[in-house]
């Protein structure tokens, strides 16, 4: 099962507005425009958190992505709810979820930011970079460990 969002975005949410430009690949930033379209031509996934496991136990909403989008016209929502990968009560969280940080106002207005400085990060977004490796490496080991 799915997992509602955590009470804030991650650190490294490309959806944040004081998180550095270039730190995901290309292809991640072009996911976020995707939910920005009608609800029958966006993604049936749900956006899943960067920093947590895929795995069923550990896989949760991505904070950004339900503080930014409209969690009523989200296909993928309504598609969980159908096929059980959500509870109930875990799709009206993410719906009602409201970031206690900024966010972008669009998976457009991020993707356009994050993408920005791909090319070239500055030394936050290098940092950045470094500590997402980190924290996936330590998700494996224990991933192994278990």
């Amino acid at each position: 099962m799915i997992r509602p969002p955590a009470p804030r975005p991650c650190t490294s949410c490309p959806y944040r507005r004081d998180v550095p430009s270039g730190i995901w690949a290309a292809a991640e930033y072009e996911k976020l425009r995707a939910y920005d379209q009608p609800t029958m031509e966006q993604p049936p996934q749900v956006f899943l958190c960067h920093q947590r496991g895929r795995d069923a136990g550990d896989a949760r909403v991505c904070a950004g992505w339900a503080g930014t989008h409209d969690g009523a016209h989200l296909l993928a929502l309504r598609i969980a709810a159908a096929d059980g990968t959500m509870a109930f009560g875990d799709i009206d969280a993410t719906i009602d979820y409201v970031s206690p940080v900024p966010l972008f106002a669009s998976g457009a207005e991020a993707a356009e930011h994050g993408e920005a400085e791909i090319a070239a990060p500055g030394e936050r977004a290098v940092k950045a970079m470094a500590k997402i490796e980190r924290a996936r490496n330590d998700l494996i080991e224990e991933e192994s460990d278990g």
